[in-house]
């Protein structure tokens, strides 16, 4: 079953990719209390995600902040290793890396795509969302190979 707005999130292990390495969370600790816009890519490094999905939010990190978004957040079915050089190479500080390196958040989302095509088994689809204190706002998942709807600029207009 896919997730919906309205619902909360649930109660999954995450790690957050650090410059100090990795740091274990879960999806309680780190969306608690408050608003976080977060969105979610097929793969770290791959070609619409590195030139388009990761740059759209690095430009417009100011204005989500700037309309009650209090941290931004990418998560992708890559380890935080991958996921911390990623951010370090094409990100920015205002972007949090939620490795989901199980895809544990993508399955318990309902948002898993079958890349095993491209050689990435399984993955997370794309989207984007509002969580507000665990509980999700605005759900914006792409139609498979699309990029629109989960783009920063959408959620921009969401807010």
């Amino acid at each position: 079953m896919t997730i919906k707005i309205g619902d909360r999130l649930p109660e999954v292990p995450l790690t957050i990719a650090t410059s100090e390495g990795p740091r274990p969370t879960t999806t309680s600790e780190y969306f608690g209390g408050k608003r976080v816009a977060l969105f979610a890519v097929p793969g770290a490094y791959t070609p619409t995600c590195s030139a388009k999905h990761l740059p759209s939010y690095v430009e417009k990190a100011e204005e989500l902040k700037g309309k009650g978004v209090d941290e931004i957040a990418c998560t992708s079915v890559n380890d935080a290793f991958v996921m911390s050089a990623w951010n370090r190479d094409q990100g920015s500080e205002d972007i949090t890396m939620l490795a989901d390196g199980n895809g544990q958040l993508a399955d318990a989302l309902g948002l898993t795509m079958d890349g095993a095509k491209f050689g990435m088994g399984t993955r997370s689809q794309r989207y984007s969302m509002i969580v507000n204190d665990g509980v999700v706002e605005q759900l914006n998942v792409e139609a498979p190979g699309e990029y629109q709807a989960s783009s920063a600029e959408t959620l921009l207009t969401q807010l």
